[in-house]
Formats: C-alpha cells, sequence, structure tokens
C-alpha cells in the first residue's frame, strides 16, 4: 500500500508538468488538475510509442520523461491547483486513496495479467516495438498504448506495475473536482482492475469522462476526438466513442473536418503501429492486408479466430457444434451458457433495449447519439466475438447516462461506501465468490489479504524455464507453467509452440544477429520439424 501511495505522489505530478507542456501546444481538454493529467496521461503516452519503434521504454527514457515533467510541475506552479480543495473535497479524496491502495496491493488474479500483459511490459522495456512479434506470441501483437504507456513507468516509477491503482486516484480527483458525484457509483466495482495493467480500467474511466464533458457541454471537438480516438489505440473495442464524437461534431455542433485532424494523426499512428508489430492495421482482424513479410500465417490466424468464437460460447461447444448451429442455435446457446455468463449476456441485451427506448422517449441529439453508437459496437462484437469483456463498457455508459441526474453527492458517497466494503470483502475473503459464483473463474485465483500488502504490492515470482532453438530463433519456454510472465525474452508461450507446429511453420529471426529487426515465419525443415517434436516432448512432460 504505502509504495503504491509513493508511486502516486511521484507519478501524478510528472503527468501534470506534461499536461502543461500538452495544453501550451494542443490547447485545454478541459480545467483542473485531472484536465492537466489526462493531457500528459495523451501525450506521454504518443510521445512514447513513436520513441518505441526507435528505442526500448529503459530507464533512460523514464528518466528523461519524469526529469521534464517535474521540471514543468515546479516551473509553471501548477502545485497551487492542490490550495482549491476544500477540507471535505481533501477527506473524500484521502479516504477514496486509501481504498484504492488497499484493492491495489493485492495479488494479480486476471490470467491476461501473466500470459498478456506482463510480456507486452517486457519486450517494450527490453526492445521496444518489435517489428512481427505476433509471430512469436499472437497476442503480442496487440502492444496496446496503455501498456506503452504502463511501461515507460516500470523501471522505477512503478516497477509493481500498479499503474491501474494511479488512474483510479486521477478518476477520484475529477470527480471531486467536477462535481458530478455518479462516478463514485463506478469506482468500487473497477478496483477489481486495480492490481494489473489491465487496458479495461483505463478505457471505462476515459470514456465515462469524455461523455461527462460532452454532456456537460464541453464544445473541444479537436481534443475530445483526439482523446476518444486515444481510447480506440487502448482498446478497439471502443469504437463506439470517436463515432459518437464525430457524430456529434458533424451532426450538433456542424463542425468542418479540420478539428478532427489530431484525431486522424493520432489514428493513423495507431494503424502503423499494429502494421509494425501485427502485419494488419487493427489487432486481430486480419482485414486491410498490404502484403508486409511479417504478417502472420495464415492457418495461426485462422485457429485464433476459431480460439475467438469459442470465446462467445466460454469454451462449452467446439468449433465443429458451433459451425452446425442455426441462427436461432446461436441465439438460444448464448443466453443459455452455464453459469455467470448467460445472466451477463441477457443483461447486455436488456440494456441496450431499455436504453434504446429511452434514447426514443427522451428525443435528445446527444442521447440518439449515444445510443446509436453504443448499438454500431454492440453488432462489430457480436458478429466477431461476443465474450462480455468486450461489452463490459456498456453496463457503465448506460447506467450513466440513464441515472447521471439522480445521483447527488449524499447517495453517491453511500454507495461508494457500501460498494467498497464489497469488494475489498471479495478480495480479502475470495471464498465467498468462489463458492457462490463458482463459474466467474478468475475469482478461484484471488487469494486474499496478506500483511505484507501493507508495505508493497503482492506480486508472483517463478523464475523457472528451458532454453530451446528452432533454426535461427532460440528462445525460452516456462517450465511446467503456461504462461511466460517472467521469463527471459525472447520467451514463446508453450500454446503457440503448438499452433505453430500444428501449421508446420515457426518464428524466426529476420537478421539472425539483431532480434529488434523483428521475426518472420517460416515453414519448417524436416530437421527443424524433429526439433520442434523434440520442444513438445519436453513441455508435455514437464506438464504431467
Amino acid at each position: 500500500m504505502l509504495l503504491i501511495l509513493f508511486s502516486s505522489i511521484f507519478i501524478i505530478p510528472v503527468l501534470m508538468g506534461w499536461g502543461k507542456i500538452i495544453e501550451n501546444v494542443s490547447g485545454i481538454l478541459f480545467q483542473g488538475i485531472s484536465g492537466k493529467i489526462l493531457s500528459g496521461i495523451l501525450g506521454i503516452s504518443l510521445i512514447w510509442t513513436l520513441l518505441s519503434f526507435f528505442s526500448p521504454l529503459n530507464i533512460y527514457v523514464e528518466a528523461a520523461s519524469i526529469l521534464l515533467g517535474l521540471f514543468f510541475f515546479f516551473k509553471t506552479r501548477i502545485y497551487q491547483e492542490f490550495y482549491q480543495f476544500s477540507k471535505k473535497d481533501f477527506i473524500l479524496l484521502s479516504a477514496a486513496t486509501l481504498i484504492i491502495i488497499l484493492a491495489g496491493s493485492y495479488y494479480p488474479y486476471i490470467l491476461d495479467h501473466f500470459g498478456y500483459y506482463i510480456p507486452t511490459l517486457q519486450w517494450l522495456k527490453e526492445y521496444g516495438l518489435v517489428k512481427g512479434i505476433s509471430n512469436v506470441d499472437l497476442t503480442l501483437g496487440q502492444m496496446s498504448v496503455w501498456h506503452i504507456f504502463q511501461a515507460g513507468f516500470s523501471n522505477f516509477s512503478d516497477p509493481f506495475l500498479r499503474i491501474n491503482a494511479v488512474l483510479l486516484i486521477i478518476y477520484t480527483i475529477y470527480i471531486i473536482e467536477r462535481k458530478n458525484w455518479i462516478h463514485l457509483c463506478f469506482l468500487p466495482v473497477l478496483l477489481l482492475f486495480s492490481q494489473s495493467p489491465s487496458p479495461d480500467l483505463p478505457v471505462i474511466i476515459f470514456s465515462l469522462i469524455i461523455l461527462n464533458e460532452m454532456i456537460a457541454g464541453n464544445r473541444n471537438t479537436t481534443l475530445l476526438f483526439a482523446f476518444s480516438v486515444f481510447v480506440f489505440a487502448i482498446k478497439p473495442t471502443m469504437i463506439w466513442l470517436p463515432i459518437l464524437v464525430f457524430s456529434s461534431s458533424v451532426f450538433i455542433f456542424k463542425n468542418n473536418f479540420k478539428p478532427l485532424l489530431l484525431g486522424i494523426l493520432i489514428l493513423i499512428l495507431f494503424f502503423i503501429k499494429n502494421l509494425w508489430t501485427f502485419g494488419f492495421p487493427v489487432f486481430p482482424v486480419a482485414i486491410g492486408d498490404l502484403g508486409v513479410s511479417w504478417k502472420p500465417n495464415p492457418e495461426v490466424l485462422k485457429i485464433s479466430s476459431q480460439f475467438a468464437i469459442m470465446k462467445t460460447y466460454d469454451m462449452q461447444y467446439t468449433y465443429e457444434e458451433i459451425q452446425k448451429f442455426s441462427t436461432a442455435d446461436h441465439i438460444k446457446n448464448w443466453f443459455s451458457l452455464e453459469g455467470i455468463k448467460s445472466k451477463i449476456n441477457i443483461l447486455f441485451v436488456l440494456s441496450l433495449i431499455i436504453f434504446s427506448v429511452f434514447a426514443w422517449i427522451k428525443k435528445k441529439k446527444l442521447i440518439t447519439l449515444i445510443c446509436i453508437s453504443l448499438l454500431i459496437k454492440s453488432i462489430l462484437i457480436l458478429a466477431f466475438s461476443a465474450q462480455y469483456r468486450f461489452f463490459i463498457d456498456v453496463f457503465f455508459v448506460v447506467f450513466f447516462v440513464l441515472f447521471h441526474e439522480y445521483f447527488n453527492q449524499k447517495k453517491s458517497i453511500i454507495v461508494f461506501s457500501v460498494l467498497s466494503l464489497f469488494f475489498i470483502s471479495i478480495l480479502s475473503f475470495p471464498v465467498l465468490i468462489q463458492k457462490y459464483i463458482p463459474s466467474f473463474r478468475v475469482g478461484s485465483f484471488m487469494t486474499g489479504f496478506e500483511k505484507e500488502q501493507l508495505y508493497k504490492p503482492s506480486t508472483y515470482e517463478y523464475h523457472q524455464f528451458n532454453t530451446f532453438k528452432i533454426g535461427n530463433f532460440k528462445f525460452n519456454v516456462s517450465h511446467n507453467y503456461p504462461y511466460s510472465f517472467d521469463t527471459p525474452l525472447p520467451a514463446v508461450t508453450p500454446f503457440y509452440i503448438f499452433d505453430d507446429v500444428k501449421a508446420g511453420i515457426f518464428p524466426q529471426l529476420s537478421d539472425k544477429n539483431d532480434l529488434k529487426k523483428g521475426f518472420i515465419w517460416k515453414k519448417m525443415t524436416s530437421e527443424e520439424k524433429k526439433e520442434a517434436q523434440k520442444v513438445i516432448n519436453n513441455i508435455k512432460n514437464t506438464d504431467k
């Protein structure tokens, strides 16, 4: 807890200093401490994204960025803005911060933390953006901008990877500054994302902030659209947000396309990043083929697509069974999955129906555009992979629009207090969720409270691996564990080794003497197939 607090006290002024720099260049997103911090997040994330094409996000990059941010923080005396908080505001901020750093100190339990987040951060810290990295591990092709942001602060400012806990504190500052108290109701639920650098948290928070600004009458289309595209770049399932800001600019504010230029530039950077790491403009969709030599093997993409379809049905049906579904079967089976997922799916559809009726009754342009944007996003999600984690943001948006005028400060603080107690209890005594909601699988990876958390957040260590070589690629594989979260680079997840061998291919260095020049895939020779089989046999034997 203590170390998360120190990280927050250190990082927030740095972001404010960077925010002041960005405001001098592009204007003010909105007034206040939180406005500067969000501008700082946007600016430093984009700069680090550009830099990571050419350099790892190492301690030198972090130190230079921190010094520049702190210089502007003190030079422009923006620390004086903290004096605006009243005694009551400070008490509320302190109480919320205490709850946030407590929640953030628990062990990470989201599986993506081990199979996706940490490996991504390791590559960014040691090599930056590597061309064709998706050939090593398809998941790494995402390289979310949020992980670029986290990687830049992970050398010494936030070595325990709790940037999401820092973001929750920033969100609390925004709530107190803007006096829009319904956001307090969301904070306790979002505590569940504070132990890992999950991109789900920032996209939910940023979308709610942008939505709040639009409803409050913020007409800075240039920065609102730029920030909405930034959110899309963090997680493309948030496509509804730039659609909303764009349509508002056109149909409500009657703007021309000039205010959209900054956002378009960010979008182009996003496409270039994905082309560099994945080979296509938007991960994980193999659309927009420019014929680059480092794009993933078609068979591997096919396997990934089939897996995504099975995830739609919570892996309760095989791909072959799903292919035999009629249209009615697709709908019926999605609504009748075993466990909590079916309830979430039903609630999702009900939420869209209720919100559509609400928009029709209200007949307000902005609400109608919000509804249309959410429906477009929902149709795309249902078409590709209707997993609940891809539409969880819809629940927050619908609740916010429906009830933002109802929740005053008193009601919101009561809800915040009750829900905080509830979710901290779940984190502290996970046996409750394991017993009563066994289908909520991530609950089985929660471990409860340990007294060491009072000083530093809980983290896992493993450091067991084997080294192999196939062709010109020498790599490490975690020993008797499915993920490579602390395996030295270059590391390959066992799951993808099986996929590659099944496809008859394996990743190879573009330049055998320089890993930074990236990866391609090649069909294996008969000798390499024998070596690959030895690797598989070794993995299978150690997994027994």
